[in-house]
């Protein structure tokens, strides 16, 4: 089916919004906004044709310009946390707003997920998809270089929501973009019961201030042990706060990789997770509140490692004028009858 292109409101600065709808031929569809380059809705049908919403959404544009949650949106210019908002490159100390006190988080309070994206739909064989585009000046959030970013949503009739992160810059910085969806298989209630699995067998310890301390820990014998599918409720109380932990994907060699899989017994809704970075910060909606419920839904982010400016033993996140920062996450559904 071709995209829906609709009007969806104007910013408070006037500038206009356009929802996309992309649709598959087995009744999945996609909606993306071009304010935040938000994910809005994710429709599929449950193990009795019963359509829901699997993500957290607002219903219209002046909620998501006030929401504090980054609720479905592309997050940058670094995804995650970063140490008192300071890093030092190529010998010079950057220092970043501070929004998550002590430390700087999701590219700050006016990151990625508050500006007009540029935006373009396309229709393929077998698939549906819209093309954002977003020039993050030097100087933006304080980091170095002008970025330019392409991020592609696409709905194939595979049922697999893909999205395709690229970025060049004309100054050395760091680049860790990533997707900030809310999902709950079951469309509504609480995230306890759903099964997940993490195809990771290391996690990063953290600091008192959700920065990691640079180990890599073996999740087995611990709460944050998913090697094996396991419900969320077993383990949340054991975990202070819930769960907000980045793990370490097991292969994690650029090529895209298995990360999760996340199951809701009840609808029979299954959601394959699979990437090209090294991490998926698995966070279990502990600080949901206002129109939505604490554990309401659960985020995977996959991404860089939190803190990587300054964690000269993780993988490097910092792009060189003449490199193409590359990130592909693939979401896979599929509904099991049984």
């Amino acid at each position: 089916m071709p995209v829906q292109t609709l009007p969806w409101g104007k910013t408070d600065s006037g500038k206009s919004i356009n929802r996309f709808i992309l649709t598959n031929i087995n009744g999945i569809s996609a909606e993306v906004i071009n304010y935040g380059g938000i994910l809005t809705e994710m429709n599929m049908p449950d193990k009795n044709g019963m359509i829901d919403n699997l993500c957290l959404g607002y219903p219209d544009l002046e909620s998501y310009e006030n929401d504090s949650f980054f609720i479905g949106a592309t997050v940058g210019r670094f995804a995650n946390r970063i140490a008192k908002g300071k890093f030092i490159l190529n010998g010079k100390t950057y220092t970043l707003p501070i929004n998550n006190e002590p430390n700087h988080l999701h590219g700050g309070p006016a990151g990625y997920y508050k500006k007009v994206w540029k935006a373009k739909s396309f229709e393929e064989s077998g698939s549906t998809g819209v093309i954002l585009n977003y020039l993050s000046e030097d100087g933006d959030a304080e980091y170095p270089g002008n970025l330019k970013i392409k991020v592609i949503y696409r709905l194939t009739d595979e049922n697999e929501l893909r999205i395709d992160y690229e970025a060049t810059t004309d100054q050395a910085t760091p680049v860790n973009l990533t997707n900030h969806a809310y999902w709950n298989l079951s469309g509504t209630g609480s995230i306890k019961n759903h099964l997940l699995k993490l195809f990771a067998s290391r996690y990063l310890p953290m600091d008192d201030t959700a920065i990691p301390t640079g180990e890599m820990a073996e999740v087995q014998g611990t709460p944050l042990d998913f090697t094996t599918p396991k419900i969320i409720e077993k383990d949340l109380a054991n975990v202070e706060g819930g769960f907000d932990h980045c793990f370490v994907i097991d292969s994690s060699d650029e090529a895209l990789a298995p990360a999760a899989v996340l199951k809701d017994p009840d609808s029979g809704r299954v959601m394959e997770v699979f990437t090209t970075k090294p991490g998926i910060q698995f966070y279990s909606g502990n600080f949901l509140a206002g129109p939505f419920v604490k554990h309401g839904a659960l985020c995977l982010e996959t991404q860089f490692f939190p803190d990587s400016p300054n964690q000269p033993d993780f993988p490097s996140c910092i792009l060189n004028p003449g490199e193409t920062y590359q990130h592909t996450t693939v979401h896979r559904f599929v509904v099991e009858k049984k």
